[in-house]
């Protein structure tokens, strides 16, 4: 996963420049009036657990990256509204110390990991294919591709696939089977910024895990917070 998020940052930023060259090198851009604002997008974020039972907390790498492409549909006469859908791909990963296992019986074992228990990793992986919807403000006309934008939405996944990992000496637990996960990931969005760089955040409206408690007897209210940049391409 951190191999993955490098090279996908490498070519985060090889788009970043290749748009600003392709923009620098417009003279005389084509004036059209009944523009749309459809758009690639690629983006990184930084993956803050949420609702971790008592004693849960961030442990190792949190992160995530996600691209698609949305359908700009104008609303109103100046375009600068509009309705916006698409398609995309998000993975994720979340580090907490949060022990996902099975018993023999396999019953899946929640328990919240102290300081007397020496690990290496814990982690929680994603992949879901998503579908946005956006509501977009912006400041754009027919001549100009640099403007200010709000967009606001939500989105509605399906985690195709998912493993919860532990790693400790000597000791390897991989879960892909996991009956309390929920596959249908909905999340509330926003981005918000000037030309192509955008902060981006987004809520997980619905809990990763249902009817689902610690071995103490304590519900597993999982979501996460993301934050980070978006970079849209024309």
């Amino acid at each position: 996963m951190q191999r993955a998020l490098k090279i996908f940052f490498t070519l985060f930023l090889t788009l970043v420049s290749l748009e600003t060259i392709a923009q620098d090198t417009i003279s005389s851009p084509v004036v059209d009036s009944l523009y749309r604002e459809d758009q690639f997008y690629i983006g990184v974020t930084y993956n803050l657990p949420l609702n971790l039972p008592s004693g849960g907390n961030i442990r190792g790498l949190s992160g995530g990256i996600q691209f698609g492409f949305l359908r700009d549909m104008p609303i109103n006469k100046q375009r600068n509204l509009a309705i916006a859908i698409g398609a995309g791909l998000a993975i994720d990963q979340l580090g907490q110390n949060l022990f996902i296992g099975e018993t023999s019986n396999d019953e899946t074992i929640f328990r919240v990991l102290d300081d007397n228990v020496d690990y290496t990793r814990n982690r929680f992986n994603m992949a879901i294919i998503e579908a946005p919807v956006e509501f977009r403000w912006r400041t754009s006309t027919p001549s100009s591709y640099k403007f200010w934008r709000v967009y606001t939405g939500f989105r509605v996944g399906y985690a195709y696939w998912y493993k919860a990992t532990f790693k400790q000496t000597n000791n390897n637990v991989n879960q892909t089977k996991i009956p309390e996960f929920d596959p249908l990931r909905l999340s509330a969005t926003i981005s918000f910024g000037y030309n192509s760089f955008n902060f981006f955040a987004s809520y997980s409206i619905n809990p990763f895990f249902k009817d689902a408690v610690t071995v103490d007897g304590e519900s597993v209210d999982f979501r996460a917070l993301k934050v980070g940049l978006l970079f849209y391409i024309l």
